[in-house]
């Protein structure tokens, strides 16, 4: 298993989401609330228009994962 930069970026989104269910568990709703919805807002945009500022700068670090190199 290689490491690159969309691996890290699903990596990173699961320690959010547990960080989010963290804040939930110890009833801070509201810091949950506004991760969990800044983070659906981002995944909005990545997902409509292909423009994600954390993998652009993970790619400057790390090397794109091959399925990656291979579309391209």
């Amino acid at each position: 298993m290689e490491i690159c930069a969309e691996r890290i970026q699903r990596i990173v989104q699961a320690i959010i989401l547990g960080f989010i269910f963290l804040l939930a568990g110890l009833h801070m709703l509201k810091a949950a609330f506004l991760l969990m919805l800044a983070m659906m807002v981002m995944l909005l945009i990545a997902g409509f228009t292909g423009f994600c500022p954390g993998l652009i700068v993970l790619k400057k670090v790390f090397p794109p994962c091959k399925c990656d190199e291979e579309k391209e």
